[in-house]
């Protein structure tokens, strides 16, 4: 470091935006701090990239501690540097978004994180900028989801029409028309019909269905064209 020894040191951190759904709402994964400053108060779950490790490499660390999960969707989202960000120290970080499913994974709430899930539109005042951060990764994630069908890494393995409404009504925050919707969808060959019903949520039962992997990972779709009177303003971007 002798040739920068009089330049400014800053720290370099990572942010993860832990994005659930559990069938009726979209959430979002806060952990209580534990270390000084802030320390008791909501938080994303961060840390430091560590000199031996790329920004990548210590936000797949991070989520790892945190959840116990290594396949995971997830992304970088955006870099947050401003001065004043934080009191005791230059720190400037960079934001990933996780999409996982909540119902599936509710042993990541674990004791030592004081972890908790959180409706996207009522958690507890945040420390830092995080709120900011979550509105950034929030507006990324529609814009995605409206080209690539990213949005069903939050669904279970096997799924219904009605979960996957309700998950783009609860991203979008917008009323669908359900039976325009599932034409649509049905008519893109993305899913797989399965030969059983979810019988627990309706009295006729819905069928299941699965993710046809082949198309979801080589097609590139234009989700834009299911949401109603959607445009690149409402979603923020």
């Amino acid at each position: 470091m002798e040739f920068y020894k009089d330049e400014p040191s800053t720290l370099l951190a990572v942010d993860c935006i832990i994005f659930g759904f559990d069938g009726e709402s979209l959430q979002i994964l806060l952990i209580k701090r534990g270390f000084e400053p802030e320390i008791n108060n909501w938080s994303l779950m961060g840390g430091f990239v560590q000199p031996d490790e790329s920004p990548d490499e210590a936000a797949s660390r991070i989520l790892y501690k945190l959840t116990g999960l290594n396949d995971v969707y997830m992304e970088q989202s955006a870099v947050f540097g401003k001065p004043n960000r934080e009191k005791h120290g230059r720190v400037v970080s960079i934001t990933y978004f996780a999409l996982i499913d909540s119902k599936e994974y509710q042993h990541i709430l674990s004791e030592e994180f004081k972890a908790k899930w959180f409706p996207i539109d009522d958690y507890p005042p945040l420390i830092f900028d995080h709120v900011e951060m979550i509105n950034t990764a929030k507006r990324l994630l529609r814009s995605k989801a409206a080209l690539y069908p990213i949005l069903f890494e939050l669904l279970p393995e096997k799924f219904t029409l009605p979960q996957i409404s309700s998950l783009y009504e609860a991203v979008y925050d917008i009323v669908i028309d359900k039976r325009n919707f599932n034409r649509k969808l049905l008519s893109s060959n993305l899913l797989i019909k399965l030969n059983e019903k979810d019988k627990e949520n309706s009295k006729k039962g819905a069928f299941y269905y699965v993710l046809n992997k082949d198309i979801y990972k080589d097609q590139i779709m234009s989700f834009l064209r299911y949401l109603p009177s959607w445009s690149a303003q409402d979603m923020g971007i």
